[in-house]
């Protein structure tokens, strides 16, 4: 079984990397773009007997260790 998991900075939380990319982009002519915010996507190849197992895995796997949740909500997908 298979699962993205996506990791994004909560609202509010300050992106710097986000904004230093937003400002290129802003400088070589993609001015349409208002706001960009960085984040991590990570996919994970699991052994589970269903796909509740794997779902419940992956987000304890999120709340101790791929995510900080002080500063960052994260969201699973479990695909096959």
């Amino acid at each position: 079984m298979k699962a993205n998991v996506y990791v994004t900075l909560k609202k509010g939380v300050l992106d710097p990397q986000g904004k230093a990319v937003m400002g290129a982009l802003n400088s070589i002519s993609f001015k349409e773009v208002k706001d960009l915010r960085i984040g991590k996507f990570m996919e994970i190849e699991l052994d589970a007997d269903s796909r509740d197992e794997a779902e419940r895995r992956v987000e304890e796997m999120c709340r101790k260790l791929l995510a900080n949740p002080v500063i960052e909500d994260f969201k699973v997908e479990i695909k096959g």
